[in-house]
């Protein structure tokens, strides 16, 4: 399913700062009001902070027709931009399409996908469990699981970004409200987006979007943020989709 590539990390971070300062203030807030210094200087630091901590669990969810949902769980070393997931489609409760995904920002590895390593063992691969195919650098029509990805990885970035950038531009203080069981700060950026960030360590805690073209709407939980260690799959249990087209196609990898 074909969408355009999310939200900058510039635009990401902007709404972060703007959660911590409702977590520090006694007075009461409206929906609407834009950001203090305080929450600047706060959200200029945030994905830098992501970054620092090293890593977390995520889980991001994607409703992807009437009664189905995609949901992919984690976790991801924002240091490397590293990531591992269950991936798994829910429709009317029950499970469907299961894998595994390993990735970083330039490729993404799927397995654990029944029949699959008898596939390519006949197609030539007779160590493989995993496809790997490239991640396209700026394509038209990225696939869904391509955004995902990107959006996750965005999440962190090595330096700060100036809190001036977060006094100038549509950053609003939303509301609070508990994200499982987590008090959180929630605001709005440009074109509907929201971030959550935890009320007590300022960690960022949700970040939701819709997808411009397809009108998807992407939820994007973080927990437990620390160090992560994420080892891709080694070279011998890899096979390149580019040398097994056939398998490929006929797994919808």
């Amino acid at each position: 399913m074909p969408v355009r590539r999310p939200l900058a990390p510039r635009a990401c971070a902007a709404a972060l700062a703007a959660l911590a300062l409702a977590g520090c203030s006694t007075d009461e807030r409206s929906p609407g009001e834009p950001v203090t210094e305080d929450e600047a200087r706060i959200l200029a630091e945030l994905l830098h902070r992501n970054h620092e901590e090293g890593g977390a669990d995520f889980v991001v969810t994607v409703p992807v027709g009437d009664d189905a949902l995609l949901e992919l769980t984690g976790e991801v070393d924002f240091r490397r931009g590293i990531g591992r997931a269950q991936a798994v489609t829910v429709v009317d409760d029950e499970e469907h399409d299961a894998r595994t995904l390993f990735f970083d920002r330039d490729e993404l590895w799927s397995g654990d996908v029944p029949g699959l390593p008898e596939a390519l063992a006949a197609d030539g691969a007779p160590d493989a469990a995993y496809l790997r195919r490239a991640l396209p650098a700026d394509p038209e029509d990225p696939e869904l699981l391509d955004v995902l990805v990107e959006m996750l990885l965005n999440l962190a970035q090595p330096e700060a970004d100036d809190p001036a950038l977060f006094l100038d531009g549509p950053y609003r203080w939303h509301a609070e409200e508990p994200i499982d069981g987590r008090p959180t700060v929630v605001y709005r950026l440009r074109e509907g987006r929201t971030v959550a960030v935890d009320a007590g360590d300022r960690t960022l805690v949700q970040y939701r979007a819709t997808l411009p073209d397809s009108g998807l709407d992407v939820t994007l939980t973080l927990a437990d943020h620390g160090t992560r260690r994420v080892a891709l799959p080694a070279e011998e249990e890899t096979a390149a989709t580019a040398d097994h087209p056939r398998v490929a196609a006929a797994f919808g990898l």
